[in-house]
């Protein structure tokens, strides 16, 4: 038990949670928003209200939004370049905002295969990506180089063949083993650059 109330601990608890970080990283955080309780905590109670009555799922792509469709979906200078970026996660398609990769528009799986975690095809958006193709000249698979990844890549590529879509995938330059949101924004944008294509099967 921390030293503090019920109230402390819980936020402790809580914090910890969070990717990165631990109980002890989370006892710190809590004892640094305690000792900066009007400059920091309040506000960030205040966002966090907001946030919960205020974020969205995007309808279209699966971001993660104060409206639905999202902002990037909605964005019209993105209609011009045909290209949709298929991604993981929605951190995925936070780290290839912040490396610039242009105009393009998105679609978050939610996931990658798993048959071992039990997720299939019907626990991701697979069959909207699908509903989406056929309005797209080309379609870049930005998965994480993992074998679910990979598997994941292999298994939209054979229910995408005879679309007449072309199919890509970011170039090797992606790490194997590597997770879209770890990598900088050089090598984001130049393993797009070098995107290669899907062979099914």
């Amino acid at each position: 038990m921390a030293n503090g109330g019920p109230e402390i601990e819980q936020l402790i608890q809580l914090l910890a949670r969070l990717p990165g970080l631990g109980p002890r990283s989370a006892r710190r955080a809590v004892l640094h928003l305690i000792k900066r309780k009007d400059a920091l905590m309040v506000p960030l109670s205040a966002a966090l209200d907001r946030a919960v009555a205020a974020v969205r799922v995007c309808e279209t792509c699966g971001n993660v939004d104060t409206v639905s469709p999202c902002h990037i979906c909605t964005d019209p200078r993105r209609e011009q370049s045909g290209l949709l970026i298929v991604v993981e996660d929605v951190a995925d398609l936070w780290a290839l905002e912040r490396a610039g990769v242009g105009a393009v528009r998105y679609h978050v799986l939610g996931g990658v295969l798993s048959p071992l975690d039990g997720i299939g095809p019907e626990d991701l958006t697979i069959e909207q990506l699908l509903g989406r193709a056929a309005g797209f000249s080309e379609i870049v698979l930005a998965v994480n180089a993992t074998v679910e990844g990979q598997t994941t890549a292999h298994y939209i590529t054979d229910r995408l063949a005879g679309s007449g879509v072309r199919i890509t995938r970011l170039a090797h330059g992606v790490p194997v083993g590597g997770e879209l949101d770890y990598l900088d924004e050089g090598t984001l944008s130049q393993a797009l650059r070098a995107r290669t294509a899907m062979d099914p099967g």
